[in-house]
């Protein structure tokens, strides 16, 4: 099924400036994996080999992945998913 990604503008690069992109998955992980297919270099930006990196939070219709099934986190028919870069800071 096709879903929806939106992506932050420090990742905009990687898909020629779309904030906006659609693509095929039942799971998280394949989601990830088509966006790497069809955006090189995006979904490394996204995952390593311990699974979602530490400073990228996902949510699939508002709902942080973390606390679904992380990325073996099943897409539905009208699901959207926002990736949203971790913002630290402070003095």
């Amino acid at each position: 099924m096709t879903v929806e990604v939106r992506i932050p503008t420090i990742l905009r690069p990687y898909t020629s400036g779309e904030k906006l992109v659609t693509v095929e998955g039942t799971s998280l992980a394949e989601v990830i994996n088509n966006l790497e297919s069809t955006y090189p270099g995006l979904g490394e930006r996204l995952t390593d080999e311990n699974g979602l990196r530490r400073f990228i939070n996902i949510y699939i219709n508002d709902e942080d992945v973390r606390f679904l099934s992380g990325l073996q986190s099943v897409i539905s028919a009208n699901d959207s998913i926002t990736i949203l870069p971790a913002v630290a800071g402070g003095m």
